[in-house]
């Protein structure tokens, strides 16, 4: 039986330069879908899939995360004071239990592949689940959950995937379908931003992994490649010389919160969802005269 899957890495460190204005003193972690910071979605779905330790690799002007996760004495006791139970319950029970949360520095922007390997001595001689919290699923059940399913079956490496029109491959990490059921296939192969034409499968990777600690290693002698970062794909590739990739074709949608097109269409798509707001909501979407820019 593999080893049980405990702690969960989420990189945070990014400066979130597409969104500039709004992140010039803000994360963009902290950017909401509806109610909600894109991180929250992310310890959510950890949470729900089992995972107790919760590693954030942060950078500079990243302390409102770490507060996110923290209690906050005064807002609670104002709560409290003018009965609002429901809103108190929903900051305590967002909270990860105390000794469960542990924050790390990435100095530089060196890419996703060094920010991971920052959390190597957290995370120690153990399988990790590794999370980008720009991209927001929509899924019952949690996406991570559904590729711990996977995990403990095949046990190795897991990576989350998606079908994209084959017209956009160039865009993300594609990866070659070996054997097996959409629930969880042999992976043979990554390939980073293939031309149209060329991309082994239409499955891209879409920022949700379950990776063994022997990544640490490779990551530590990985040499930069595109974009001059270090990037996690290329250890990953060294990586599965060496052990197996399983990929989970999972059931839900996910929405690229790092572009403005995907952070608009998941809030939108997040409101239509929610009781509370989808009557109102779609009462003022009617009253819009959109007929001139449809």
């Amino acid at each position: 039986m593999p080893k049980r899957v405990r702690t969960a890495v989420f990189p945070v460190a990014g400066l979130g330069t597409r969104f500039l204005p709004a992140t010039k003193a803000m994360p963009k972690e902290m950017l909401t879908v509806v109610d909600r910071p894109l991180i929250q979605y992310a310890v959510d779905e950890a949470r729900e899939a089992g995972i107790e330790h919760f590693v954030f690799v942060t950078g500079r002007n990243k302390g409102v995360i770490e507060d996110h996760f923290d209690r906050q004495f005064e807002l609670e006791t104002t709560l409290e004071a003018r009965g609002k139970e429901a809103a108190l319950a929903e900051l305590r029970k967002e909270l990860p239990s105390a000794g469960r949360t542990s924050f790390t520095r990435q100095q530089e922007p060196l890419g996703l592949g060094h920010a991971v390997w920052c959390a190597r001595d957290i995370v120690g001689d153990n399988p990790f689940a590794l999370l980008l919290p720009d991209m927001v699923f929509r899924a019952q059940p949690g996406v991570l959950k559904q590729m711990m399913e996977a995990y403990e079956e095949t046990g190795g490496n897991i990576v989350g995937v998606e079908e994209c029109d084959p017209s956009e491959v160039s865009s993300y990490g594609i990866i070659e379908r070996g054997e097996g059921p959409d629930t969880g296939f042999r992976i043979n192969g990554m390939v980073e931003k293939p031309k149209v034409g060329e991309a082994p499968s239409n499955l891209f990777i879409s920022g949700r992994y379950i990776l063994q600690p022997e990544i640490f290693a490779l990551l530590s002698e990985q040499e930069k490649g595109a974009g001059g970062e270090i990037q996690i794909t290329d250890s990953m590739q060294a990586l599965m010389k060496q052990q197996p990739f399983t990929g989970v074709k999972y059931d839900g949608k996910v929405f690229d919160c790092g572009s403005k097109l995907g952070f608009l269409t998941a809030n939108v798509v997040f409101a239509l969802d929610r009781d509370d707001i989808r009557p109102g909501f779609l009462t003022e979407l009617r009253k819009l005269d959109l007929s001139d820019r449809l």
